[in-house]
């Protein structure tokens, strides 16, 4: 069974970092692309940042400058630095997985963590 684990959300201050951290575990033979969606109370689940398999990356307009996405491809886990924190960033934050393979011809999936909270006061 493949899992996302989340860790590293909590509580900071405006202008402040946290880091954020997923490990993919399971069978897992490939994940094309890996990434960062939040979701604040009563809006809908956004992008934040994606990475391939190859670094390419994307960022949403909101989030350019100031968070920073990598991938370590052989522990298949997917990091996001956030800095510059602003209150309008308080959301839970979900790692995604997509296009996750777990031998060469089976079917690409994807996969979602649980989730966590991350919370930045004015």
């Amino acid at each position: 069974q493949v899992q996302l684990m989340e860790s590293g959300g909590g509580l900071v201050q405006a202008g402040g970092s946290l880091s954020l951290t997923c490990a993919a575990s399971g069978t897992i033979f490939s994940i094309d692309v890996m990434g960062w969606y939040r979701q604040a109370p009563g809006r809908q689940r956004e992008l934040v940042a994606t990475i391939t398999s190859g670094g390419r990356t994307n960022y949403a307009d909101s989030v350019k400058g100031r968070f920073t996405i990598s991938r370590d491809n052989a522990k298949n886990t997917v990091y996001l630095q956030m800095n510059s924190l602003k209150p309008e960033d308080t959301a839970v934050y979900y790692c995604n997985a997509d296009r996750l393979r777990i031998n060469w011809y089976s079917a690409a999936v994807n996969y979602w963590g649980q989730g966590t909270q991350v919370t930045v006061s004015s």
